[in-house]
């Protein structure tokens, strides 16, 4: 028996209503947000969890959160590369991690920069200055949703180093900065730039004798296991940034991205107390572990931070672009109160 066109017609227009219904759940899909670090159980991972909860109070289920710390979608070159690829929507990580991409990020590694944890929380969320921070990686395909106070720079060793004299020849971790590595050169340590994850194993074999990092990361991987000495140099402050891959930014609506924006910065001005309090801790926690904090004698530091920020600066002048945006960053360290 055969069916005529007009009979079929009811069916067809009910599958096209029926189409039509389901077709604003498809596009309303979840978006997924994948948020990676290479630490865990600090200020970065601390601001991971903030945001996740301001971005729900603000988009609901609009927006799945998923947090990967501790290196868990690879080292930081890794998770780097899938920011700017788009396979991973958000990475925090420290400035110096991001000057192989966008150079403008090196000026967060000048020594003696800043006088004080709260002066950092100040010029970060400075209104006027985040915005201009937000945008300093869209040319290279990244935007800044949050920048923060992580931590001051120290010395873990393997052996007590208690002046300058104890450099020399001292084959150091440090970030893949000049400004890391070019001071510490000066007073004869070897500098190595390696990511996070590779460090212990280094330590262990005495391919390295030190590495410079932040007390939280030091307690977080339980580095009183491996070496026990940490020289409190203070040579600069860690400024870490949250940066998501801007192709898949502006893939979401509007009102997701103002969202994604506000909740980033909402959770970058809270969590300055805790970064601060995390660092006073961890100082503690390294004791209790049976670890020793040593203090350079207090004109050699003083010396060595006054060299230091020389050859910093003279880093930063070979690079106009560059040394714009530290003028620009030292008018609002000016501007901004210490405490």
């Amino acid at each position: 028996m055969s069916i005529s066109p007009k009979a079929l017609r009811p069916a067809a227009l009910a599958l096209v209503a029926g189409l039509a219904l389901a077709a604003p759940s498809a596009v309303q899909a979840e978006a997924v947000m994948k948020l990676a670090s290479a630490t865990i159980n600090d200020v970065q991972h601390e601001w991971q969890k903030r945001f996740a909860e301001e971005l729900n109070q603000r988009v609901g289920d609009a927006v799945k959160v998923e947090i990967y710390p501790a290196s868990q979608l690879g080292t930081i070159p890794r998770m780097l590369e899938g920011v700017l690829f788009g396979t991973i929507e958000g990475f925090i990580t420290p400035t110096s991690f991001l000057v192989g991409t966008e150079p403008k990020f090196e000026i967060f590694d000048v020594p003696a920069l800043f006088a004080s944890p709260q002066q950092v929380g100040g010029v970060l969320n400075d209104p006027d200055y985040r915005k201009h921070l937000e945008t300093m990686g869209l040319e290279k395909g990244f935007r800044v949703i949050g920048a923060i106070y992580n931590s001051p720079i120290l010395l873990l060793s393997t052996k007590p180093v208690t002046d300058l004299a104890g450099f020399e020849g001292l084959k150091v971790r440090t970030f893949a900065s000049p400004l890391q590595m070019q001071p510490l050169a000066s007073i004869g340590a070897s500098p190595l730039p390696l990511p996070l994850s590779e460090v212990v194993p280094a330590l262990q074999s005495g391919n390295i004798d030190a590495m410079l990092a932040g007390m939280p990361i030091l307690v977080a991987f339980k580095f009183y296991d491996v070496a026990k000495y940490v020289t409190d140099l203070r040579l600069s402050v860690v400024v870490s940034v949250n940066v998501v891959s801007e192709t898949w930014f502006q893939q979401q609506s509007p009102e997701v991205q103002d969202a994604i924006r506000e909740a980033g910065w909402a959770a970058a001005e809270s969590v300055l107390p805790f970064g601060i309090e995390n660092v006073a801790r961890t100082d503690k926690v390294w004791v209790e572990k049976g670890g020793e904090i040593i203090q350079l004698p207090a004109d050699q530091h003083g010396e060595m931070l006054e060299d230091f920020r020389a050859i910093g600066i003279e880093i930063i002048k070979e690079k106009p672009a560059v040394a714009a945006e530290l003028d620009l960053l030292e008018e609002v360290i000016q501007a901004t109160p210490t405490n």
